[in-house]
């Protein structure tokens, strides 16, 4: 009798990214890795037991989505966030929001509302949850959708690159109410979709706006707290 242990079940094809791009960008999102941090290909494949293709394919990814750079001299570190032109990445968002919630109220189709409605309830579930990893996706998920209800692909296009680019900056909006961001938040987002549904653009955009500007709002607030000590020598 063979007695002898089974072998490992084998992983299938593309898992090992699959894992290794999650892991990677959640670390990367809730600032575990911050920004500048450098990545070793050796140490990431022994944290994962992997070899060093999948951690390729990974970095490839992530670096497509603008989470990591890639240096002259082929060192790799998570990217930074460029907080001197911050204000254009806020002009070009609350645009953003405002046209795509507009077109959302005129251009909605049968299914659309049912879709936005779907993701704010798990967006409701992730901030009862006070996950803000899960906030950050599903209030993506959610502007997405209004987006896609525009029916114009190329400001859903900008948008979604926008949205995906201020992940980490929707962290620091989270983090400045320790991951218990106001129940505002939600009732903001209950009023953009009755403004959509209701066709009425003029609501749907003048709530939109204030939606960004509660956001750049808290950020800057943030950005601008004076944290030093007051020692006394």
């Amino acid at each position: 009798m063979d007695n002898s242990p089974a072998p490992p079940p084998e992983r299938k094809r593309g898992s090992g990214v699959k894992m290794v791009y999650d892991l990677l960008r959640d670390d990367i999102l809730d600032l575990v890795m911050p920004p500048g941090s450098p990545i070793d290909e050796v140490q990431l494949a022994e944290r994962f037991a992997i070899s060093r293709t999948p951690i390729r394919e990974a970095l490839a990814r992530l670096a497509m989505e603008g989470l990591i750079d890639t240096l002259p001299n082929r060192s790799t570190m998570v990217s930074q966030i460029d907080f001197v032109n911050l204000h254009t990445f806020f002009d070009a968002i609350t645009l953003m929001y405002r046209v795509t919630t507009r077109l959302a109220a005129q251009n909605w189709r049968a299914g659309d509302l049912e879709v936005i409605r779907g993701h704010q309830a798990e967006y409701c579930a992730a901030f009862e949850a006070n996950d803000a990893l899960a906030m950050i996706g599903t209030n993506r998920d959610f502007h997405a959708s209004i987006a896609e209800a525009g029916r114009n692909p190329y400001y859903l296009a900008l948008f979604l690159r926008l949205l995906d680019e201020g992940r980490r900056i929707l962290r620091l909006y989270y983090q400045s109410f320790d991951d218990q961001p106001p129940a505002s938040v939600i009732t903001e987002h209950e009023d953009i979709i009755a403004a959509i549904a209701a066709r009425d653009v003029a609501r749907a955009d003048a709530l939109a706006k204030a939606h960004a500007d509660q956001i750049v709002g808290q950020i800057q607030r943030l950005m601008a707290r004076d944290q030093r000590q007051d020692i006394a020598l």
